[in-house]
């Protein structure tokens, strides 16, 4: 009775540590754009500039980021997706073809929908808390 009830155990650890991978790569890359997109938001605030963010035929990019040569974290540039696999889609405001990510430090309510495959997490801020992974509506 012992073994077996070690063996239950032991299956029950393993099921819950065995993640759907794409869940994984999907949630990974939401925190990663949440953090990318909150450091914008800190660097337009810093420089009194806006920084907007908009999708590109890769990934996504930063404009009105000052180039900096001297840092390996700049925002300058395009950047991919960890997963060719994702896309994206601004749901708010609606119809909307960028996000723009201050200077002031309340902007407008935003959200975005990380999509890959048939999974999807959305992104989304009230203006004034960071942007973070919320409930689909």
């Amino acid at each position: 009775m012992v073994v077996i009830a070690i063996v239950a155990l032991a299956t029950a650890g393993a099921t819950l540590a065995l993640r759907d991978s794409s869940a994984t790569q999907l949630e990974r890359e939401a925190l990663r754009l949440a953090a990318l997109l909150e450091s914008a938001r800190a660097q337009s605030r810093t420089s009194g500039m806006p920084v907007v963010w908009r999708l590109s035929p890769q990934g996504f990019e930063f404009l009105g980021v000052k180039p900096r040569q001297d840092a390996r974290d700049s925002l300058d540039g395009p950047r991919s997706w960890l997963d060719p696999a994702t896309r994206a889609q601004i749901t708010r405001p609606a119809g909307a073809q960028t996000l723009v990510l201050g200077p002031e430090p309340l902007i407008a309510a935003q959200r975005l929908v990380l999509l890959q495959g048939e999974r999807q997490l959305t992104l989304a801020t009230d203006g004034l808390s960071p942007f973070a992974v919320v409930a689909s509506p």
